[in-house]
C-alpha cells in the first residue's frame, strides 16, 4: 500500500518526489499552492510511509496509477519524473510536468545528457554506507536556505528508505530510457531544469524544446521546487 494524502481544491496536481526522499520534500510547494490545486502528494514504494512494491518500473506506475486521480496534472522530480513519463504513457493525464528530471538519467550510446552511469553507481554506493549523511550532502548543494535544509534533513531522518526500495530505485534510474516513450505523449508537456543541476544538465533544454516541450530554466541545483522563484508552469 502506498502512502498518499490530498489536501486542497481546484483542479487535481500530484507530486511525485525522487529517489531517497519523502513526499515531505515538497511541504513548502503544497503550502504555497493548495488554495489553487487540490494536490494529492505520494511517498514512491518503499519510501517515506509507503510498503515496499515487487518489481521495477512496470509494478511501481501501476500501483501509483491505481490511486491516481482522473485526469490529475502529473508533476515529476527526478526518479519521479521518469515515473510520471512512464504514467503519462499508461493512463489519461491532464499536463506532465519534469522537475529535475529526464527520460534517461545516465549517458548511453544513444544519450549524452545524464550522467556517466560509473558516477551514479558511486554515488549510490555512498548512499548505501551512509544514506542520511550522504542525501543530507546532496541536499545541502541545492539550496542555502538553512530553515528549509532543517525541515528537509528532519524528513531525511525520520523516513529513510527500505533497502529494497534504493535497490528497485537505483536500476529504475541506471536502466530506463524512455526517450521514445516521451517523444510520443500527446498531452501538454514542461520541464524546469537547474542551471547547476549535476544530474540532469542544463544542455537537454534544446532536445526537449525540439520535442514539443515547454521549458524553463532556474539558477538552482537538481530540486528547483525547492526555491522561493519556482512557479508552477501555466497554459
Amino acid at each position: 500500500m502506498l502512502w498518499h494524502k490530498t489536501v486542497g481544491q481546484g483542479l487535481d496536481l500530484v507530486l511525485l518526489h525522487g529517489w531517497g526522499f519523502s513526499s515531505d520534500i515538497f511541504e513548502t510547494l503544497v503550502a504555497r499552492y493548495k488554495s489553487e490545486y487540490r494536490i494529492t502528494v505520494i511517498d514512491l514504494p518503499g519510501h517515506g510511509r509507503s510498503d515496499d512494491v515487487d518489481g521495477g518500473i512496470d509494478e511501481w506506475c501501476n500501483t501509483i496509477i491505481n490511486i491516481l486521480p482522473k485526469n490529475s496534472i502529473l508533476l515529476g522530480s527526478s526518479l519521479g519524473g521518469l515515473l510520471s513519463i512512464k504514467i503519462a504513457s499508461m493512463t489519461a493525464i491532464q499536463r506532465l510536468v519534469l522537475v529535475g528530471a529526464s527520460p534517461s538519467l545516465t549517458n548511453h550510446k544513444d544519450w549524452q545528457y545524464g550522467m556517466e552511469s560509473e558516477v551514479f553507481s558511486r554515488f549510490a554506493q555512498d548512499l548505501k554506507k551512509n544514506y542520511s549523511k550522504t542525501l543530507r550532502r546532496f541536499v545541502s548543494l541545492q539550496s542555502k536556505d538553512k530553515s528549509l535544509m532543517k525541515t528537509l534533513f528532519t524528513g531525511i531522518e525520520k523516513y529513510p528508505p527500505s533497502s529494497n526500495a534504493m535497490t528497485q530505485g537505483l536500476s529504475i534510474l541506471l536502466n530506463t530510457d524512455l526517450q521514445e516513450v516521451f517523444k510520443a505523449i500527446k498531452v501538454p508537456k514542461s520541464v524546469i531544469l537547474g542551471e547547476l543541476d549535476m544530474l540532469v544538465p542544463r544542455s537537454i533544454e534544446p532536445w526537449y524544446q525540439a520535442h514539443g516541450t515547454q521549458t524553463k530554466l532556474l539558477r538552482t541545483g537538481h530540486l528547483p521546487f525547492l526555491e522561493k522563484s519556482f512557479t508552477l508552469p501555466e497554459d
